[in-house]
């Protein structure tokens, strides 16, 4: 499964609080399923709920949900696209004082592998970009303040499989 490292890897990147300490970023999988058929081939889909948990954030949970979504646009866009799916990103916070929340995020992941027998008879797994979504597509560079010009919260590149603008 490579999205878990994957969204790990964005989120802790792009907010201020995670890259000075990104062992406060816990990853966890849960409800994992394999989704495969006796078509010819072994290839199959990972199905599975992925909660991430940030300890003992001080910043807005707009630092994480804006980039959050950006990550979703396209490793997992069908939760965005189609309104039945919308509700199922979703989260929770115990807050611990008047600064400081710890914030559970729970997102329904999908990752489509290919398995192929090759010629000489060995095998060779591949994992499969999501289908891209047509559309406008936002900045290639994010800087995401708490109040205009005030406090940068959050700070990315877009993904590099975004199409350039223009």
């Amino acid at each position: 499964m490579n999205k878990p490292q994957s969204l790990r890897d964005f989120l802790t990147g792009a907010i201020r609080e995670l890259q000075e300490s990104p062992d406060r970023l816990l990853v966890f999988i849960t409800g994992g399923s394999l989704a495969s058929t006796l078509a010819p081939g072994r290839s199959f889909e990972y199905r599975y709920t992925l909660k991430l948990v940030i300890t003992d954030f001080g910043l807005h949970p707009d630092a994480v949900m804006v980039p959050l979504l950006d990550w979703l646009r396209i490793h997992q866009p069908e939760l965005l696209a189609n309104p039945a799916l919308r509700d199922q990103v979703r989260f929770e916070a115990e807050v611990l004082a008047n600064d400081k929340v710890d914030l559970e995020l729970t997102l329904p992941l999908t990752e489509r592998v290919g398995v192929h027998k090759q010629e000489d008879g060995t095998v060779h797994v591949e994992h499969y970009p999501e289908p891209e979504i047509p559309g406008d597509y936002p900045p290639r560079h994010w800087q995401l303040y708490l109040r205009p010009g005030e406090i940068l919260i959050a700070e990315w590149d877009a993904p590099a499989t975004w199409p350039v603008d223009g």
